[in-house]
């Protein structure tokens, strides 16, 4: 496993040097976990886990709906727990590099995620708009 003890309490910044094939740690509910030996047998497969490396993976590790099984794994690699203190802020995520390092990437500006919203309504809208123009018209006609 790793470097940690168990009850050690780790930083942000000593959490995120470990983002490689050969040296993987994550963090879950404020718990430190070196999933390093795990990789290879992730069903999911090694990509997802190093996606997960550098940032807070709770949201990504409870998305999934694992099993009561895979949740019950987790104790076998935890290796300390993070000083929440040093968790910078949220929506940054990680993409996978070739060499297995993963890299941070922020999320989409918070314009984009407004347009993404109202795009949709826009577009039914004028189709609402149509529609009604298109009745009125076989009125007259």
């Amino acid at each position: 496993m790793g470097a940690a003890t168990d009850n050690q309490l780790l930083t942000f910044e000593e959490i995120s040097k470990h983002n490689k094939k050969f040296d993987c740690w994550l963090i879950i509910s404020g718990k430190v976990y070196d999933v390093t030996p795990f990789l290879d047998d992730h069903p999911g497969g090694e990509e997802i886990l190093l996606m997960a490396t550098a940032k807070d993976a709770t949201d990504d590790f409870d998305d999934v709906n694992h099993s009561e099984e895979a949740v019950g794994m987790l104790k076998s690699y935890h290796i300390g727990d993070v000083d929440t203190s040093t968790l910078p802020g949220k929506h940054q995520y990680n993409q996978t590099s070739a060499d297995g390092s993963a890299q941070k990437r922020k999320s989409a500006p918070k314009s984009l995620e407004i347009f993404q919203f109202l795009v949709p309504l826009l577009i039914v809208g004028i189709a609402y708009a149509l529609f009604h123009f298109s009745q009125e018209n076989q009125r007259e006609i």
